[in-house]
């Protein structure tokens, strides 16, 4: 019953689709000036975009959320006074022994 039901809305759909299609109103049409004084618009704003600050672009180099990662025997950590700092993570099904300080 409800596939009965939404093939015949998905009918409707697509019928009214293929009707509407490309009729645009004659009121809602711009003027061939207006037209062209929207695409400048839009060209220089484009243009300002584009050629902005360089300064706002976000740095591909170096993330400070991603930690590289350690092979196995590989030093994970250092020791400074009593906190631990890590340097690398450790491949997966390894962790980082915290008295060695290497990833076994």
């Amino acid at each position: 019953m409800d596939s009965v039901r939404a093939a015949v809305y998905l009918s409707v759909f697509l019928s009214l689709l293929c009707v509407c299609r490309g009729q645009v109103s004659l009121d809602n049409r711009l003027s061939a000036q207006e037209e062209q004084l929207i695409k400048r618009d839009l060209a220089e704003a484009l243009d300002e975009l584009l050629d902005g600050d360089q300064d706002n672009r976000i740095s591909v180099e170096k993330k400070a959320s991603v930690i590289p990662r350690c092979d196995v025997g590989e030093r994970c950590a250092m020791k400074h006074g009593p906190r631990i700092g890590r340097l690398c993570d450790c491949m997966r099904g390894t962790a980082c022994n915290t008295f060695f300080l290497r990833c076994y």
